[in-house]
This record gives structure tokens, C-alpha cells and sequence, in this order.
């Protein structure tokens, strides 16, 4: 039975939410502000966290911070009245997975959970198998998929869990032209439209990190088409 944790003040959607997982056999528990919600995290072992952002106390986004200075792989989707752009972009940069928006449909919270579920299993079974196998190297970029270190010229570069999918993505498919669609739906797990230009965002922060210093680009635009990872 996979566990989940719902972080959210409101007791009506509480309510909902976890009559109707429960009755998926899903186990939930339940904190209702963000304080309670790390200590609950850091004492126990989920499968996936729910998080409002507007809480009492300590606010969703910095809950989601605190969580992944410890815990990198969780998955956590984000449940939220807040339905800007900026607010999306913000949920996704402070170490969230995936950002349903209120009101939302009870079928497309599960699935949303199921896919989150999915690529994190997916994900650990591929650190086990490959885990002496697990270098990707693209001109001066080394990336160790076990440790997480991105060297560019011999210099480490951090990133953050976002900007690290999506390098992955283009490090798997290189010299290939990857479209906007292909790219949310493989570093986000959704092929629906988000309402943001979140894609562009994600590249324009990965190319800051990885480009802005170098003379040999290595991540470019194909006008009306997408992105591809290829040497200047």
C-alpha cells in the first residue's frame, strides 16, 4: 500500500481527498500546516507528498525547500488556489514534481499521484541497475546519474532537481530537435498544456548554468520547433 502525506489547512478538502484515496487503498495521513508537515516527513517514509502552498505558519514553497535539503527523491505534488504563471514556476523551483490547481477534478489528482508513482519507481529501479553504469558525457559535460554531479571544464555545477531532469533528458536524446511537448511531458510527466512558458524558463536557467561562461554552446534553439543538445 503506497503512503501519502496531504499538507493542507483547509478540513473540506481534506476531507475529500482523503475519503476518496482511501478508498483507492491508498494510506494517507494528514498534517495541517507546514511545521508539522516537515516533522511528519523526516519521521516517516512516504511514497508522495500533497502540498498546499498557502499554509499557517511556514508557507508550502519553503515546506517543499526544507524537505529537499534531506530528501532529493520523493515525489511532490503541489495542490494550490494559486494559478499563475509565476506562482507555477515558483512551485516546480522550490523542488516540486507537479502543480494541480484548485478546483481540480478527483480523476486527474489520481491521475497526476499515479504518475508521479510510476516515474519514481521507474527511477529507482534505474539507479540499481545502472549504478556502475551511469556516466553521461556530452562534449566537457560529465554527469553522474548515481552521485548527482554535473562537471562542465572541470568545474562542478549545481542545479537544481528540475534543471538536473531536463539535462538528463537532452544528454539521453543529443543532436536530437526536442519539442516544448516532448520536454514537459518527459522532465514534468504531463503532455498538457500548463498554462506557462515553464519549458522555456527551465532551458533559459540550464543554459545560464551550463552556457553562460563557455564559448562552445551547447544547448540551442530551433525556431518553432523546440531545442537541441549539439556542440556550437
Amino acid at each position: 500500500m503506497k503512503k501519502i502525506i496531504l499538507i493542507e489547512d483547509e478540513s473540506s478538502v481534506v476531507s475529500f481527498i482523503k475519503k476518496g484515496l482511501q478508498e483507492l487503498d491508498f494510506e494517507v495521513s494528514v498534517a495541517f500546516d507546514g511545521n508539522t508537515g516537515i516533522s511528519m516527513v523526516e519521521e516517516n517514509d512516504f511514497d508522495l507528498i500533497i502540498l498546499d502552498i498557502m499554509l499557517p505558519g511556514i508557507n508550502g514553497l519553503d515546506v517543499c525547500k526544507e524537505i529537499r535539503k534531506n530528501n532529493k527523491n520523493i515525489p511532490i505534488l503541489f495542490l494550490t488556489a494559486l494559478s499563475s504563471s509565476e506562482n507555477i514556476v515558483l512551485g516546480l523551483e522550490s523542488g516540486g514534481d507537479d502543480y494541480l490547481v484548485k478546483p481540480f477534478k478527483f480523476i486527474e489528482l489520481v491521475a497526476r499521484i499515479k504518475s508521479l508513482l510510476r516515474r519514481s519507481h521507474q527511477n529507482n529501479l534505474e539507479t540499481t541497475e545502472v549504478i556502475n553504469e551511469n556516466i553521461y558525457q556530452f562534449s566537457d559535460v560529465t554527469v553522474n546519474d548515481y552521485t548527482k554531479k554535473v562537471i562542465r571544464g572541470g568545474e562542478e555545477i549545481s542545479l537544481t532537481s528540475t534543471e538536473y531532469k531536463l539535462l538528463l533528458y537532452f544528454l539521453n536524446n543529443p543532436e536530437k530537435v526536442i519539442s516544448r511537448a516532448e520536454i514537459l511531458d518527459a522532465v514534468w510527466g504531463v503532455n498538457y498544456e500548463l498554462g506557462t512558458n515553464v519549458v522555456d524558463v527551465y532551458v533559459n536557467y540550464l543554459r545560464k548554468k551550463l552556457d553562460n561562461q563557455e564559448e562552445n554552446k551547447i544547448i540551442h534553439t530551433v525556431i518553432g520547433m523546440g531545442y537541441v543538445l549539439k556542440n556550437s
